[in-house]
C-alpha cells in the first residue's frame, strides 16, 4: 500500500489530502501538524476550516484511509510520498522584508524529513514557494541524506476557497514539476499515478521544477491583475457616469478576454494574491528586472487605492465625519462561502473607519468575534505565522462590536458597508432595516450585490462601486 503523508493541516493540506483519500481508497493518507488544537478539530465534528462539501468527504474517509495526527515523525518516516504544505509567510524583517517569502517553516520541515527518513522519499512542494525553493530544499535533504534518495517535485495548488472541493474533484489542470533525470521522471510518474485515479491524463501537465514553481505565482498575479484592471476602470466609471458592470460585460464578451474575474469590488483579498505578487516582485528585483517588478507592484497599489477610495467615499458622503457614528459592516471574510479573513479588504476598510473614530458593528455568518478582533489588532503579515507564534490574546478594539445577525448590526446605524458578497445580504428586508436606521441612511455596497434602484426608492443614499453616483454623492466633495 502506498503511503502519503502531508505536513501541514491547513486550507491546502486538509482538503487536498481528504480528496486524495476519497478518490484513492488503496492509498493510506496521513495529515500531520504540530498544532494539537488543529488536529483535534480535524478529528471532531467541527472541522477547523469551513469549505462547502469538505465535511462529507472527511467523514467518508476518516479512520479508514485518512488519518489526522500530531505524530509527525512517525508518519513522515513511514511515507513514500511526503507533501509539504506549511506556511510561507512574507518576511517582516531582514533581507527582503515586506516582499520575500519566509522559508523558516519549510526549512525546518526539510531538516526533519532528512532526520527521520529510513527509506527513499518523494518530497512534494504544495505550499506556494518562491522559484528555486526546490533547489534549496534539495541541498538540505541531500547534505543530510545518510545514503537515502530524495526526489523533489513541485505540485502547486490552484484551489479557490469556497469551491475548493469541486476544484479538487474536477481541476482545470494538475501541474507536476520535477527534475529532467531518470529518477526525477520516475518520481513525476509516481505522483501522476495518484492523480490519474480521477483526473484525465490530458489535464495532468508535467514540466521542469522551475516552470511549475513560477506558474503558480504567475497564475495568481494574472488573476489579481484582472481584478485591479476592472477596479481601476470602476474609478473612471464613477467619474464619467459610466456603469462598470456594463463595461465589464461588454469587455468580457470578447472571447480573447472572457467574463471571469471582471467584477468590480472593494478589492481583492485572500492568502495568496498579495503574497505571491510581492514574491514575484522580489524575484524580479533579485534578477535585475526592476521594470518588471514595478509593473507587478502596480497591481497591489491599485488594490490599496481601491480600499482607500472606498473609505474616503464613506467619510466624505457622511458630512466628512464618521466620528461617533455607528457603521454596520456586513461581511468580513475575503469572499463568500469561506470563513477565511486573510488579507480581507474588510480589515483595511474597518481600520480606515476606526481611524476616523467610527463605531463599528460587524456581522459575518462564518467569522468569529475572536478572529475579527485578532485581525483588527494584528500587524500586517502576522496572520501568516502559525497561531502559537502570533501575538497572544489580542487587545480587543473598543469601538468594535461583533454581532450574529444583520438586523442587529444595522439597528440605529448611520451607514451600512457591504464588504463580502454573502447571498443572504441580497435577501435582507431592507425596508425594515431602513426604518430602524438613523436618517439620512447610507448604504455603501463594496460588492455590487444590491438592487440600487429599489434601495433608493426606499430612501437610502446608495453608493455602489463603479456605478453612476447618487445625486447626493455627486454634490459631495471629490474623493482624494
Amino acid at each position: 500500500m502506498v503511503k502519503i503523508c502531508c505536513i501541514g493541516a491547513g486550507y491546502v493540506g486538509g482538503p487536498t489530502m481528504a480528496v486524495i483519500a476519497l478518490k484513492c481508497p488503496s492509498i493510506e493518507v496521513a495529515v500531520v501538524d504540530i498544532s494539537v488544537s488543529r488536529i483535534t478539530a480535524w478529528n471532531s465534528d467541527h472541522l477547523p476550516i469551513y469549505e462547502p462539501g469538505l465535511e462529507d468527504v472527511v467523514k467518508q474517509c476518516r479512520g479508514k484511509n485518512l488519518f489526522f495526527s500530531t505524530d509527525v515523525e512517525k508518519h513522515v518516516s513511514e511515507a513514500d510520498i511526503i507533501f509539504v504544505s506549511v506556511n510561507t509567510p512574507t518576511k517582516t524583517q531582514g533581507l527582503g522584508a515586506g516582499k520575500a517569502a519566509d522559508l523558516t517553516y519549510w526549512e525546518s520541515a526539510a531538516r526533519m524529513i532528512a532526520d527521520v527518513s529510513k527509506s527513499n522519499k518523494i518530497v512534494v512542494e504544495k505550499s506556494t514557494v518562491p522559484v528555486k525553493t526546490a533547489e534549496a530544499i534539495e541541498k538540505i535533504l541531500t547534505h543530510n541524506s545518510n545514503g537515502i534518495n530524495f526526489q523533489i517535485l513541485s505540485n502547486p495548488e490552484f484551489l479557490a476557497e469556497g469551491t475548493a472541493i469541486q476544484d479538487l474533484f474536477n481541476p482545470d489542470r494538475v501541474l507536476i514539476g520535477g527534475r529532467e533525470t531518470p529518477e526525477g521522471q520516475k518520481a513525476i510518474q509516481a505522483l501522476k499515478n495518484v492523480y490519474a485515479n480521477w483526473v484525465s491524463e490530458d489535464r495532468i501537465i508535467c514540466t521542469n521544477l522551475w516552470s511549475a514553481e513560477l506558474s503558480k505565482l504567475a497564475a495568481n498575479a494574472f488573476l489579481a491583475q484582472r481584478i485591479s484592471s476592472v477596479n481601476a476602470m470602476s474609478a473612471l466609471c464613477e467619474a464619467t457616469g459610466a456603469d462598470v458592470a456594463e463595461v465589464a460585460h461588454a469587455v468580457g464578451k470578447d472571447t480573447r478576454i472572457g467574463p471571469k474575474f471582471l467584477n468590480a469590488s472593494v478589492g481583492f483579498g485572500g492568502s495568496c494574491f498579495q503574497k505571491d505578487i510581492l514574491n514575484l516582485v522580489y524575484i524580479c528585483e533579485c534578477n535585475g528586472l526592476p521594470e518588471v517588478a514595478n509593473y507587478w507592484k502596480q497591481v497591489i497599489k491599485v488594490n490599496d487605492y481601491q480600499k482607500n477610495r472606498f473609505v474616503n467615499r464613506v467619510v466624505s458622503s457622511m458630512f466628512n465625519t464618521v466620528s461617533g457614528k455607528k457603521i454596520a459592516v456586513l461581511g468580513f471574510a475575503f469572499k463568500k462561502d469561506t470563513g477565511d479573513t486573510r488579507e480581507t479588504p474588510a480589515i483595511d476598510v474597518c481600520k480606515g473607519l476606526l481611524g476616523d473614530k467610527a463605531r463599528l458593528s460587524i456581522y459575518d455568518p462564518q467569522v468569529t468575534e475572536d478572529q475579527i478582533q485578532r485581525d483588527l489588532s494584528m500587524k500586517k503579515f502576522d496572520w501568516d505565522h502559525p497561531i502559537h507564534l502570533q501575538p497572544m490574546s489580542p487587545t480587543s478594539v473598543k469601538q468594535v462590536s461583533v454581532v450574529w445577525d444583520a438586523y442587529e448590526a444595522t439597528k440605529d446605524a448611520h451607514g451600512i458597508c457591504i464588504l463580502t458578497e454573502w447571498d443572504e445580504f441580497k435577501a435582507l428586508d431592507y425596508q425594515m432595516i431602513y426604518d430602524k436606521m438613523q436618517k439620512p441612511a447610507f448604504l455603501f455596497d463594496g460588492r455590487n450585490i444590491v438592487n440600487v434602484e429599489k434601495l433608493r426608492e426606499i430612501g437610502f443614499v446608495v453608493y455602489s462601486i463603479g456605478k453612476p453616483l447618487d445625486h447626493w454623492l455627486g454634490d459631495m466633495p471629490a474623493v482624494a
